[in-house]
């Protein structure tokens, strides 16, 4: 195996990628210290030919652009596996994000293995291998690495030359390619790794719906985010969830206030950080009526026709069994509940999703088909 750790070498390796159809990529990172992802290590595999290790800490000198030239390079399919954090790296690093791009994760989806199939599992249904997987939750950073660490890592893009061939092909025969390309806008799309510390608050769970409670939340979601941005450090080291929330309770006023806390860490109770919280709180008080968070109006549980419901169940297990796609990837319980209360604003009514499920859906809550079993199917009948 061989490891690349200069600009020359990976200019090379990536010139000989842009003559090949595909390359499969996957990387190695360190988050649990950090906001942004520590790039440790990049494997790179070309069909029919050499897989590499990238080492950018060997490598410390080492300048990616080649590799971001290449992931630019429009005739060179760029293949992952669950590309989602691999693409919020080279995202944050390089401002770039590889096109064409093919997960793997997703094309299986559609391919019908599942929500959320792993690579293992594909390794062993599709190439008929096992992995070693004893290396996987290693300290990347550290180096020189093992023997052991370096044939896990490339055993994760070698593989993936006959998953993406295997996937590729079988998309190809059943004529869902729109359904992939619909299923990865959201992975091409910048907005998916841009973090903007006022919309933070959406990610912290509360029951409460006090809108002048949600400010407080939110000025103080704001002000961690952006400290933990600024420092390089995970929110939760800042302050979490449960700690935030109990400050947003408390409304503390002064630094005698939040040594009452029973949740906010050592280090959220002086300095910098507690400065910040007392800020945050003031501001969430002193938020004008007009600025507080809207709250989320929840949709009343009875009015779902509960009959409708179960139907549109029937119909999605019918519908993804004979389409061989997970059920799930169509449409959620959730969805399928909201769609018995009349609302139309929902996934499974857009895209190849419409077509797969959604419009009969629509049918059978205008009722204008039913649905008939025998022996072990489900049949549509127009009414």
């Amino acid at each position: 195996m061989r490891t690349i750790t200069t600009t020359s070498d990976l200019a090379a390796i990536c010139a000989e990628a842009k003559t090949k159809p595909y390359v499969t990529l996957d990387t190695e990172f360190l988050r649990e210290r950090t906001y942004w992802s520590k790039l440790c290590l990049i494997q790179m595999a070309l069909p029919g030919g050499e897989a590499v290790l990238i080492d950018p800490i060997v490598g410390e000198d080492m300048d990616l652009a080649p590799l971001y030239d290449l992931f630019r390079w429009e005739q060179t399919v760029k293949v992952f596996h669950a590309a989602r954090q691999d693409l919020e790296i080279f995202f944050v690093e390089g401002g770039v994000i590889p096109k064409p791009l093919f997960d793997t994760q997703v094309a299986a989806m559609v391919c019908g293995f599942g929500e959320q199939v792993g690579y293992e599992t594909l390794v062993r249904k599709i190439a008929r291998e096992s992995l070693d997987k004893t290396s996987r939750f290693t300290d990347w950073s550290r180096r020189p690495l093992t023997e052991a660490q370096s044939v896990y890592a490339l055993a994760d893009v070698t593989h993936l030359r006959q998953i993406y061939e295997s996937l590729q092909a079988q998309i190809a025969k059943a004529g869902r390619e729109r359904w992939v390309t619909e299923e990865l806008a959201i992975l091409l799309d910048p907005a998916t790794y841009t973090v903007h510390p006022e919309d933070a608050w959406m990610r912290v769970k509360t029951r409460t719906t006090s809108a002048r409670f949600l400010g407080i939340v939110k000025e103080l979601a704001r002000f961690r985010e952006t400290y933990a941005q600024s420092n390089n450090v995970p929110r939760s080291r800042v302050m979490k969830d449960d700690a935030l929330l109990e400050v947003a309770s408390t409304r503390p006023a002064s630094i005698e206030d939040l040594n009452k806390s029973r949740l906010l860490l050592r280090e959220a109770r002086r300095g910098a950080i507690a400065d910040g919280i007392l800020a945050a709180v003031k501001a969430g008080q002193e938020m004008k009526a007009s600025d507080l968070p809207k709250v989320p109006v929840l949709k009343d549980n009875a009015q779902v026709n509960p009959a409708l419901a179960d139907l549109l169940r029937v119909l999605l297990k019918a519908k993804s069994e004979d389409l061989g796609v997970a059920s799930k990837l169509i449409a959620s319980s959730a969805d399928l509940d909201a769609l018995a209360t009349g609302d139309r604003d929902l996934l499974p009514l857009k895209g190849w999703r419409m077509e797969a499920f959604g419009a009969d859906a629509l049918r059978l809550c205008r009722g204008e088909i039913a649905l008939s079993a025998k022996g072990n199917s489900v049949k549509i009948v127009t009414l």
